[in-house]
């Protein structure tokens, strides 16, 4: 939040103003995300959620209670005699329209899942570099000082992260142990 006058934000004071205006940034990259939506996916997330209501099953019971009753009663002209071959025709075609309107409103959450572990990555990359670079200004302020600095994990950690290592590592771990991958992908 800035301040009106000056245009800067306030002084952070403590971990709570930190968190807050982390936790703002990402409600505006969120509402951002939602105002860009096409049409077609702020339809289907609209269907999608109305298809996954109380109220939507109701709404059913009641239609189909009626359809069979309907079509049952005697003294009335039944329109779709037992075994209700349009009901299941109705039926068959509303699934297939539901079911791509829920596909095409969980490709558009993907998408923005996928944005959101892109942003994690580059965060967490980050914060690995600054880390490293803190141990290696650590190390040179240690040498000034005269400080014991024989510990093998500090050279270790002071080495950077190559996430392309990383991930053939992760790689090679699962071709060398492909059941506990199959367990990763399953949990």
């Amino acid at each position: 939040m800035k301040n009106r006058l000056s245009g800067k934000a306030p002084p952070k004071v403590c971990a709570d103003d930190i968190t807050r205006e982390n936790v703002q940034s990402m409600r505006r990259v969120e509402e951002m995300a939602l105002a860009n939506r096409s049409r077609a996916d702020r339809m289907a997330a609209f269907i999608a959620g109305f298809c996954g209501s109380m109220p939507f099953v109701w709404l059913h019971v009641a239609a189909f209670a009626c359809w069979i009753a309907f079509n049952t009663w005697p003294g009335l002209a039944h329109w779709d005699p037992y075994p209700f071959t349009f009901l299941t025709l109705v039926v068959s075609l509303e699934a297939i329209f539901l079911s791509s309107f829920i596909l095409i409103s969980q490709n558009y959450e993907l998408r923005i899942s996928d944005r959101r572990n892109q942003l994690d990555l580059q965060i967490n990359l980050l914060t690995e570099q600054e880390n490293t670079k803190m141990i290696q200004m650590l190390e040179r302020i240690a040498k000034k000082v005269g400080a014991d600095i024989s510990d093998p994990d500090v050279r270790i950690f002071e080495e950077d992260t190559d996430p392309e290592k990383l991930v053939a590592q992760i790689e090679q771990a699962q071709r060398e142990n492909p059941t506990a991958a199959e367990a990763a992908k399953k949990s």
